[in-house]
């Protein structure tokens, strides 16, 4: 005769996470920050998740673009960009 071992589910607590052990992971496209690194200086148009911002690039890291605004700065995460038009 056929049988079935079946196993009843135990109730466990949540899990409890130390803030001190998150790591937050973002990939870096290093086509993307060179192709990025190349219009420093220029005047481009971004289009974001959000939008379209239009500036002169004043600085390129791994993960995020410094664009200067008529009179102010604002920093955008690589991540956040659609594509990038040199103006």
């Amino acid at each position: 005769m056929y049988q079935r071992n079946y196993v009843q589910p135990t109730k466990t607590s949540p899990v409890q996470i130390n803030p001190s052990q998150i790591q937050m992971v973002s990939s870096v496209d290093p086509y993307v920050v060179e192709a990025l690194c190349r219009l420093i200086g220029r005047c481009v148009l971004i289009e974001t998740t959000r939008g379209a911002i239009e500036g002169t690039i004043i600085d390129v890291k791994p993960d995020h673009i410094l664009l200067q605004l008529h009179t102010r700065q604002a920093c955008i995460r690589i991540a956040e960009i659609v594509w990038t038009m040199p103006l």
